[in-house]
């Protein structure tokens, strides 16, 4: 099961999170750190997005990805207090990314895809989670806030 939560951690997060933004910083040459300032929510996005993937792995038996989602619905670590942390952590991540490099289109990648994350959490995982996991995820979803607000 690790090898597939590493594969599913490179395959979503790494592409969404890190690939595309290295590759677009190289392909528009914004090459030199602009604002130190950067650093912090893309070191805080790191952070998060790994001690999520490991409570997926440890507590959830599963992975992020839905080819191996986990087993049991997890309740742990941030999502305590967001039922979508790793979401939050990977938005974290391109607003770093977007702030460090002084990236506007950057920035609007990390809008565009904070919306989709969006979409796919209202219209797909809940639902799914809903099904899957009946009261438990009534509950949990009813005391946790989808983001954390």
């Amino acid at each position: 099961m690790f090898i597939r939560a590493l594969i599913a951690f490179l395959a979503l997060p790494g592409i969404a999170a890190f690939a595309i933004p290295a590759v677009w910083l190289w392909y528009t040459t914004h090459l030199i750190l602009a604002q130190r300032i950067g650093l912090v929510p893309l070191a805080v996005g790191v952070m998060a997005l790994l001690w999520c993937v490991r409570d997926f792995y440890v507590s959830g038996k599963g992975t992020l990805a839905p080819w191996a989602p986990p087993e049991e619905l997890v309740v742990v670590g941030l999502y305590r207090y967001s039922r979508n942390p790793m979401y939050v952590a990977v938005a974290l991540v391109l607003l770093g990314w977007a702030l460090s490099f002084s990236s506007m289109s950057l920035l609007a990648y990390a809008l565009v895809v904070a919306v989709a994350f969006h979409l796919r959490v209202v219209f797909g995982e809940e639902p799914w989670l809903a099904r899957t996991h009946g009261d438990k995820w009534v509950q949990y979803a009813s005391r946790v806030p989808r983001w954390f607000w």
